[in-house]
């Protein structure tokens, strides 16, 4: 039998960004999930320091609605997390067997992962990745998992390769961006989580630099959610942190639309403005990150037994199908114009504006050419190279020089290079169909490389 530290393995569960994950149990008989770390990060001195404060951190993190990290060993040959093992299934596959939830359960899976993003945002951490597949949804309740690493995994990744952690289509744009984040990052994923349960997509589909871009430059789709929801899901998906509720504000109201009026004590709450934005600093791109089903309940019965989920978040009494994906597809949500909501509930200010008002003129120009694999995309920021999946960004002041030009081979088909400073060379190709697209492509890629870049 195979050990991780006082663990005995049973089987595996998965793998992702950190490493591979395993379930084991304690010698008194606990089942705890181990992540144990991957080698090229347990060989990086620097991701073993970050990772022992995050992990340290993360032990007092509590609540209900948290899996707790009950052991770590930073300094093992390959370091190691375990924390509670939660048996149920994730909520992205809930969604895939059961469908979107209606406002009663959205209601009440808001007000559960307000509670949860408190617990951690009080021990200083900010999750970083919360998305449908790291919340399991238990027996009492939905479970956050993966707090206290992604930090680390950040700079990791960020160090190594010049890509950051997180997943499109849950990414709050200054961490798109590649700047600091703060907890009204994780408010923002909370916004776009609310919005896929309920069915839709925040940003759309796409390839992940198309969802990224969406994230950073139009509004969210937040038709799907219930018209009553609608006002503070859009508030946490608004584009400035400073403008979204905190995670005080978002369990007062979604716990008062779950299960009714708060008691008398708590009407008099003067509630807090949200989180400040943490200062800005530099960064990098953002591919999604692997993910795992972390916590399928063992056993060849099913992932979880047939009616063991109760209460706002319970799907119907039927027992699970023999195989379901991972992550369901969620198509875009149709374009919708909301009524405009009522002044905001949590806190002094101007009502929120409806999903999609208008923000005015774009103060520059921006440039987008995107097939159904690859993207280029030139802003403020720079310029971002998405392949088939990975994404690289690079800052105007890292670009010697950039030019586009014609795909000699058939088809349409616009090539970009660019060279940086430190002397790599990189590039990406999108096709179009359209001859006078690809036109438009170049006229508007030297447009908007001559105003950001005139030197590039």
């Amino acid at each position: 039998m195979e050990w991780i530290g006082g663990y005995a393995v049973e089987r595996k569960l998965g793998e992702g960004g950190m490493g591979t994950v395993w379930l084991a149990r304690s010698r008194g008989g606990r089942l705890v999930a181990v992540k144990v770390v991957r080698p090229e990060l347990a060989a990086d001195p620097g991701f073993r320091a970050r990772f022992r404060g995050e992990v340290a951190a993360a032990r007092s993190v509590g609540g209900f609605h948290t899996a707790q990290v009950v052991d770590a060993d930073p300094e093992a040959a390959a370091p190691w997390l375990a924390t509670a093992y939660v048996p149920g299934p994730t909520l992205a596959r809930l969604l895939a067997e059961e469908g979107p939830m209606d406002e009663p359960r959205l209601s009440a899976l808001g007000a559960a992962l307000a509670e949860a993003l408190q617990a951690v945002h009080r021990c200083g951490l900010v999750h970083r990745d919360l998305k449908p597949g790291n919340i399991v949804m238990a027996a009492d309740g939905p479970r956050v998992l993966d707090f206290g690493i992604a930090r680390a995994m950040e700079d990791a990744r960020l160090t190594a390769t010049g890509t950051a952690f997180g997943t499109p289509g849950f990414l709050a744009p200054e961490q798109a961006e590649g700047l600091d984040v703060g907890p009204a990052a994780d408010v923002f994923a909370l916004g776009a989580v609310l919005v896929a349960a309920a069915g839709g997509s925040a940003f759309g589909g796409g390839t992940p630099v198309a969802l990224v871009y969406r994230s950073v430059h139009h509004e969210a789709d937040v038709s799907a959610v219930p018209e009553r929801l609608r006002p503070l899901v859009a508030a946490c998906l608004e584009k400035s942190p400073a403008r979204r509720p905190g995670t005080e504000q978002l369990l007062d109201r979604f716990s008062t639309l779950a299960y009714g009026p708060e008691p008398a004590a708590r009407t008099s709450y003067d509630l807090a403005p949200p989180n400040p934005p943490e200062p800005n600093g530099p960064g990098g791109p953002y591919p999604s990150g692997a993910s795992y089903a972390p916590h399928d309940a063992p056993g060849p019965g099913g992932p979880y037994p047939p009616g063991a989920l109760r209460g706002p978040y319970a799907p119907h009494d039927t027992p699970p199908p023999p195989a379901v994906p991972a992550m369901p597809a969620y198509p875009p949500a149709p374009a919708a114009t909301s009524p405009a909501p009522p002044p905001s509930a949590y806190g002094p200010g101007a009502p929120i504006p409806p999903p999609g008002a208008a923000a005015g003129p774009p103060a520059a120009p921006e440039f987008l050419a995107m097939d159904r694999k690859n993207a280029v995309v030139l802003d403020a920021g720079g310029i971002l190279l998405g392949a088939n999946g990975a994404v690289l960004s690079f800052p105007w002041p890292a670009v010697d020089v950039a030019w586009c030009e014609k795909g000699r081979g058939r088809g349409h088909t616009l090539v970009v290079a660019l060279a940086l400073l430190d002397g790599t060379l990189h590039s990406c190709e999108v096709t179009t169909r359209q001859a006078a697209e690809l036109d438009a492509w170049i006229a508007g890629f030297d447009a908007t490389l001559a105003y950001w870049s005139p030197e590039a």
